[in-house]
């Protein structure tokens, strides 16, 4: 049997990119998924991809900064599925500024994707898994959390909001048998990073001891380390997936 047969994983900001790898990782491994992105295009593409492994998906489209779009998506998708097993915050954007020249409304489109998006789907299953006794919560931190970056204050901030937020709730849900882990990527070869010009790549490889960019599938099988049974005694942590970058 596969290691999440009989599992239900909601993947937020699973589009493309790390979060579609994310997706596909689980349900390859025997989980029914739900893919949360903002358009539906892009939910329903990874959804088929999904159906087409043999595995159950369904396709929300959801501005995870909404709270109320976010409540109603929950209350769905419980319907629809009966349960949630594990829940993988990765919704995120970037508003890329120096600081004195940084809008308010770039600071609060990133705070309120990154951090308060992982806040609104953790509250609304909160009780879905408190009920259970069991759950799995898997935020995706960034580097740039742990180290900061010059004209990323504001996604620098909301990464590291993002785990103080899971270390205490791994604190409260603890001893209800319910996990909640980061993942902080590094410099992961997606739509993002291949905008950098060749310059800048250059720069950002000699940050990273192994010499190379990572892949989404190396997120995606750190997501899947965590929500399977072998991560079962692991909460409050942060897994660096980095080359080497941070130390």
């Amino acid at each position: 049997m596969s290691q999440l047969e009989n599992q239900i994983a909601v993947v937020t900001g699973a589009g493309r990119g790390i979060g579609r790898a994310i997706a596909l990782k689980l349900a390859a491994e025997g989980a029914d998924v739900v893919v949360v992105s903002r358009t539906a295009e892009n939910s329903e593409k990874v959804a088929n991809e999904i159906g087409a492994l043999g595995k159950k998906a369904w396709a929300f489209a959801v501005d995870v900064s909404d709270s109320a779009a976010v409540s109603a998506a929950a209350e769905k998708i419980l319907a629809d599925c009966g349960k949630v097993d594990i829940l993988v915050n990765n919704a995120g954007v970037t508003r890329d500024g120096l600081l004195m020249r940084m809008s308010d409304a770039d600071w609060d489109t990133v705070l309120n994707t990154n951090l308060k998006g992982a806040f609104f789907f953790t509250k609304a299953f909160s009780r879905t898994f408190a009920k259970q006794r069991s759950g799995r919560i898997i935020n995706i931190s960034s580097v740039i959390g742990l180290v900061g970056n010059p004209g990323q204050a504001n996604y620098a901030a909301s990464k590291a909001g993002l785990i103080g937020f899971t270390q205490s709730v791994a604190r409260e849900f603890a001893s209800r048998g319910i996990t909640a882990n980061c993942i902080a990527p590094g410099f992961i070869e997606t739509d993002m990073t291949s905008e950098l010009n060749a310059e800048l790549k250059a720069a950002i490889l000699k940050q990273i001891p192994m010499g190379k960019f990572g892949s989404a599938e190396d997120i995606a099988d750190a997501a899947l380390f965590l929500a399977s049974p072998s991560a079962r005694y692991i909460t409050g942590q942060v897994l660096t997936v980095d080359g080497g970058m941070v130390m």
